[in-house]
C-alpha cells in the first residue's frame, strides 16, 4: 500500500514540475512515508527523520513532508510539537496537504476530494512517475483503504482509519491506464482485500472486480492481497477458477494454529475452520499457492499453544509464511488488556523453529518444479540475471541477453531453492533449409 502511496506522491508532485532524485542532500523536498505496523518500523522512521535534520538546518527552504501511518488519521498535531522541523504532515494514501502546501492552497483534498482526484488522476488515468514509465511491469492498485475488523495485536484501523472501498469505476479506470503504460501485472490491494465493496450497498464485490478487472486490454496477470478466511468464500475460490489471467496465489494469513489464541486475537474463525477453508481451495485450486501470515510470542501463548501452530504449518505445508514476533504496539487491544508475558528469547526460539520447519518446506515445494517448464513473467535485470515470477509467484531467475522485460515466456527450471529457482529459456527450433 505505501508502495502505491508513494507512486501517487511521485507523479503528483511531477505534475507541479518537479523530478526526481536519489540524493537527499539536492532535494528541494523529501517525502518520508512511513510504515508503523511493528515497532521496529516506527523507530526507524524516527531515526530517518533524525538524519534529515541536518538538511533543513543547512537548507531551511528544504520542505520536509512525513506521510503514511506514524501521521495516521488523527495524530498530526501532536506530531507538529515533536518534529517542529518537519513541514507538512500526511495521512495514510493521502498526498492532499503536501500539494496543498506547495500550492499556496489552490488545491485541498480534505475539503475536496474530488478536485484532488482529477488533479492526481488526469482525466482518471494515473500517469506513472517518469522514472517509471515503461519499466513498471507490475503495479499495486488500491481498492480498499482502512480497515474495521480490528484485531487486538493491529494499530492499522488506528492508522488509516475505517473501511472504505473505491469506486469501482476509479479501480479499473486506473487499471486501464497502467495498462496503457506498460503496465503487465497489477495487484489489487486490501488490508482485508475480499471485504472489498462490502460497505457499498449497490456494487461489485471483489470476484464481481475481478471479471471487470480481466477484461482490461493489456494485463496479463492479476492478484489479489491480503485475505482474511471470514471473508474468502466459495464465490471468489469459482472466480480465480474461471479467470485465467486471475494467478493461482492466495495470502491467506491464519496468524496462529490455536483457537484460545485466535480467540484472543479476535481472528474470528478456528484452527479448523482455516484447515477445512485450505482444503476447498486446493479441491477447486489443485496447482494454488498459499501464503499465510504467522505471529509467535502473542501474549499468553503457551509452548503447547504454540506448538498447535507449529503442527497446523506442518500439516499444511503453505507455500509461504511471513513470520514474525510480537511485539507490544501502543493503542491497540492486547498492549491495554493484555500483558506481554513471553520473553523475547522465547519469541526468537520459537520464531526459528517455525523458520526452519517452513525452509525444509518450502524447498520440498520448490523441488517439484526441477525439471518442469513454467511460464514466468520477467520484470526487470539484476546483476546480469533477468528476474521474474511464475503465477503461483515463485521467483525465478534466468540468464540471457535478450530484453525479456514485460515479456510472459515459457522457462524449464533448472534448480531450485527454498527462496529462488533458476530456469532456462525453451530453445527455439533450428531452420532447415534444403
Amino acid at each position: 500500500m505505501n508502495v502505491a502511496d508513494s507512486q501517487r506522491v511521485g507523479s503528483s508532485l511531477e505534475h507541479l514540475g518537479y523530478s526526481f532524485t536519489d540524493k537527499p542532500e539536492d532535494a528541494d523536498i523529501i517525502v518520508l512515508n512511513t510504515c508503523v505496523v511493528r515497532q521496529s518500523a516506527e523507530d526507524k522512521a524516527y531515526g530517518r527523520l533524525s538524519s534529515l535534520k541536518p538538511l533543513k538546518q543547512k537548507n531551511p527552504d528544504l520542505i520536509i513532508n512525513l506521510m503514511g501511518c506514524m501521521v495516521g488519521v488523527r495524530g498530526a498535531e501532536k506530531l507538529k510539537e515533536k518534529l517542529p522541523y518537519v513541514d507538512v504532515f500526511s495521512p495514510p494514501s493521502d498526498p492532499g496537504p503536501l500539494i496543498s502546501h506547495l500550492t499556496q492552497g489552490e488545491i485541498h483534498s480534505l475539503e475536496n476530494a474530488e478536485t484532488t482526484r482529477r488533479f492526481l488522476m488526469m482525466d482518471d488515468e494515473l500517469i506513472l512517475p517518469v522514472a517509471e514509465q515503461g519499466k513498471l511491469i507490475s503495479a499495486h492498485v488500491p481498492v480498499v483503504y482502512g480497515c474495521s475488523h480490528a484485531c487486538t495485536f493491529c494499530i492499522i484501523p488506528y492508522k488509516r482509519g475505517v473501511e472504505r472501498s473505491r469506486p469501482v469505476g476509479d479501480i479499473v479506470g486506473e487499471v486501464r491506464s497502467l495498462a496503457k503504460q506498460g503496465v503487465r501485472e497489477i495487484t489489487l490491494l486490501g488490508q482485508i482485500v475480499d471485504r472489498y465493496g462490502k460497505d457499498v450497498p449497490d456494487g461489485p464485490n471483489l470476484a464481481g472486480l475481478l471479471r471487470l478487472i480481466h477484461e482490461v486490454e493489456g494485463i496479463e496477470r492479476i492478484r489479489f492481497l491480503t485475505s482474511h478466511p471470514n471473508y474468502f468464500g466459495d464465490e471468489l475460490i469459482e472466480t480465480i477458477a474461471e479467470l485465467p489471467r486471475v494467478m493461482p496465489h492466495i495470502e491467506l494469513p491464519i496468524q496462529a494454529g490455536d483457537d484460545e489464541v485466535l480467540l484472543n486475537m479476535k481472528r474470528g474463525y478456528t484452527q479448523q475452520d482455516y484447515r477445512d477453508l485450505v482444503g476447498r481451495i486446493r479441491a477447486k485450486l489443485p496447482d494454488c499457492s498459499i501464503a499465510t501470515d504467522i505471529i509467535v510470542g502473542f501474549p499468553g501463548e503457551t509452548e503447547e499453544q504454540f506448538m498447535q501452530t507449529y503442527r497446523v504449518l506442518s500439516d499444511l505445508k503453505l507455500d509461504s509464511a511471513h513470520l514474525a514476533r510480537y511485539s507490544v504496539r501502543e493503542g491497540t487491544v492486547a498492549t491495554r488488556r493484555m500483558v506481554d508475558n513471553v520473553t523475547d528469547e522465547e519469541k526468537m526460539r520459537r520464531f526459528r523453529l517455525l523458520e526452519e520447519l517452513q525452509e525444509q518446506i518450502v524447498g520440498e515445494i520448490n523441488q517439484r518444479y526441477l525439471g518442469q517448464q513454467v511460464d514466468v513473467l520477467f520484470e526487470e535485470k539484476v546483476k546480469g540475471r533477468w528476474r521474474g515470477r511464475t503465477p503461483t509467484n515463485k521467483l525465478v531467475f534466468v540468464e540471457s541477453e535478450e530484453d525479456l522485460r514485460g515479456k510472459v515466456i515459457p522457462v524449464t527450471v533448472t534448480w531450485t531453492g527454498p527462496w529462488s529457482m533458476q530456469a532456462a529459456l525453451q530453445k527455439q527450433p533450428a531452420l532447415i533449409t534444403v
